[in-house]
């Protein structure tokens, strides 16, 4: 009777089944995660959303005096280009006289430029004011019609129902004559 002896001292077939079991793991692993991809890329903002995310506006067509309304996210902005008389008035206020607390300085990166969201804190209507020959209201600011509320020439509530200051968004000064906001 002869006796066969392996030398080796590995099994091939237990060679074979290791190399098949990695490869159908990893196959298994690629396949999963090309499945999901779909899935989790789904959930990232549209490039519609993401051009909503900011906007830069040129200020240099702004003359004093005067304001404008531009859309981000889908609310007014409104950017006054501010006069000595607004500005003085705005930082001549004792906060002990206003609603919502909070100096000039803190709602403004440049004294003449002053940056709200147009959206009334009271129920969420547009205050008139942006618009030359609109109503500005009893502070020189905006007086939105629906409840009678007034906001003076730096966005804050000064009289009416509003329980808060117009909303002063994040922006940044790209240069003297425009400006990010978002």
């Amino acid at each position: 009777m002869s006796q066969t002896v392996q030398s080796s001292g590995e099994n091939p077939d237990e060679n074979r089944r290791d190399f098949l079991t990695l490869a159908t793991t990893a196959v298994g692993v690629v396949g999963t995660g090309m499945a999901l991809w779909p899935f989790v890329d789904s959930m990232n903002p549209s490039k519609d959303v993401l051009a909503l995310a900011s906007v830069e506006v040129n200020l240099s067509n702004i003359p004093v005096g005067q304001a404008i309304k531009v859309m981000w996210r889908g609310k007014p902005v409104f950017i006054r280009h501010r006069t000595e008389r607004e500005i003085k008035e705005a930082e001549d206020v004792a906060l002990n006289q206003l609603v919502d607390p909070e100096t000039d300085d803190a709602r403004v990166q440049k004294k003449e430029w002053l940056i709200v969201v147009g959206v009334c804190t009271h129920l969420g209507c547009i205050p008139m004011g942006t618009a030359t020959g609109e109503p500005r209201g009893d502070f020189d600011g905006w007086y939105c019609p629906c409840h009678g509320s007034h906001y003076d020439s730096s966005g804050r509530i000064r009289k009416g129902p509003a329980p808060k200051n117009l909303h002063v968004p994040t922006y940044t000064f790209l240069t003297d004559t425009s400006v990010k906001i978002g």
